[in-house]
């Protein structure tokens, strides 16, 4: 049997990139995993991107769970109201929520101090990754909380990582660090519940749009290595999304409420890799080499 079977899913913001990754290997593991996004097949969100949630689900149940796709703009508190009253109708529990609702990449000026970025941009950017996480678990959690469930607080950076080093602008600094606290204060609120709480990141992932960034697709990554050395350390989505699925899978999972965690760690702990058999250290390697000033060299860290 797989550990995740008869495990009910919500994957918040799963079109692309981590949420697709974290999905199909929920599914992977046998979870039933319901995947929201604004993209799907008869209407595109203002990404203007090819990958929609109807093709996550599919992922998911071709990975050997059930996928099931429902557009929901994570910003409307009716729509999440309405997606949680059908998971509680369709399962009658809720055992993993994941929280990885973004869609800032087209808005964040990069290096832009506060009073050069979009002012407009900016505020927005803050909605998307802080007022959609809160609006979902506000009605999501009561039904997770009946099942002992895990929460998992999506966003850019670990604790101490985003302690040490700004990330500008502003706006996206506030906001992947807002994230972090959030599971924090969640993990408070929940433990008397039982339930777990905790914030992820990934390292430099290649989603689908950093691919095409560069270019590459994920059979030829390491061609862009040529234009961007440290792009070596880069990660496939479905390696944070085996992290969740090992979270998801651990009995003794309330050891790690309210902490900040990496793809990197976890793949430590519980001993899985990434779809080419390795283990990217992602964090330890931004530290002591890339932000060292070092040449490019993943012997080490994957």
């Amino acid at each position: 049997m797989k550990p995740l079977t008869r495990k009910v899913a919500l994957v918040a913001g799963a079109t692309r990139g981590a949420g697709r990754g974290i999905a199909v290997e929920l599914g992977a593991a046998g979870a039933t995993v319901y995947v929201t996004g604004r993209t799907t097949r008869t209407r595109r969100s203002e990404y203007n991107r090819p990958e929609m949630i109807e093709e996550t689900a599919e992922l998911v149940t071709k990975a050997g769970g059930t996928g099931i796709a429902v557009p929901v703009d994570h910003l409307e508190p009716p729509q999440v109201e309405a997606l949680v009253a059908r998971i509680e109708r369709e399962q009658g529990k809720m055992d993993v929520l994941v929280n990885d609702i973004w869609g800032g990449e087209l808005l964040t000026e990069w290096n832009a101090p506060v009073w050069k970025h979009s002012i407009e941009g900016g505020l927005r950017m803050l909605r998307l990754a802080i007022d959609t996480h809160l609006i979902t678990s506000h009605f999501a959690l009561p039904l997770l909380l009946k099942n002992r469930g895990l929460v998992v607080e999506m966003t850019d950076g670990t604790a101490a990582f985003n302690r040490e080093h700004y990330r500008q602008p502003m706006f996206y600094d506030l906001a992947k660090t807002a994230v972090i606290r959030m599971a924090w204060g969640l993990a408070k609120e929940l433990q008397p519940y039982e339930c777990t709480a905790v914030a992820l990141t990934p390292g430099w992932m290649r989603s689908e749009i950093m691919l095409d960034h560069f270019g590459v697709s994920e059979e030829n990554w390491r061609e862009a290595v040529a234009a961007e050395p440290h792009f070596v350390i880069s990660e496939s989505p479905r390696y944070v999304g085996r992290g969740v699925a090992a979270l998801a899978g651990d009995p003794k999972i309330s050891r790690w409420n309210g902490q900040s965690l990496s793809s990197g760690q976890l793949a430590q702990v519980y001993g899985f890799t990434d779809v080419d058999g390795s283990q990217p250290d992602c964090f330890r390697y931004l530290e002591e080499v890339q932000l060292a000033g070092k040449k490019a060299n993943a012997t080490g860290y994957r």
